[in-house]
């Protein structure tokens, strides 16, 4: 049996959002490939083959997000305190050093760094450290500037 995934309400509308971007490129792709297909000759294919591989690619992330979002479970996301760090939770970070940051423990189909607050998977060593914690823990991150302290200042859903 598949496995479900757990998405809060605006990663589930951002995937939808995405499958619907991605069929429209799917369009274009196919167009491109029909136009490339009528006017190529033998002698260069090159385009051709780019073209085809392109088209893969999108058919490809249109299975994946069909895939995921036909196994998906929404979370609540209430936007109350909350006393323990769960999937879907927002969490208020204080380093040692003063630094502050909010990141959103989420599913791995939902991560993105780009967003704010930052969506970090429940898989990656932040999120894997978090989930479970309360306000006041501390928790220990390894990072490219060296193992760091962060404290929980508060934890929201």
């Amino acid at each position: 049996m598949a496995r479900e995934v757990k998405l809060t309400k605006s990663g589930y509308e951002r995937l939808v959002a995405e499958l619907e971007q991605e069929r429209a490129r799917l369009q274009e792709a196919t167009r491109i490939l029909q136009e490339l297909m009528e006017s190529s000759d033998d002698y260069d294919d090159s385009g051709l083959e780019d073209a085809k591989r392109e088209k893969a690619r999108i058919e490809a992330r249109i299975e994946s997000l069909t895939d995921t979002l036909s196994r998906a479970e929404i979370i609540e996301e209430e936007g109350q305190e909350v006393s323990v760090v769960s999937l879907g939770a927002i969490v208020h970070l204080r380093s040692k050093e003063g630094e502050e940051m909010e990141v959103q423990v989420v599913s791995p189909a939902e991560a993105s760094v780009l967003e704010r607050p930052m969506k970090i998977s429940d898989e990656s060593p932040l999120g894997r450290a978090l989930l479970g914690q309360r306000v006041g823990a501390k928790v220990m991150l390894d990072t490219p500037k060296g193992r760091r302290e962060f404290k929980i200042v508060s934890i929201q859903h």
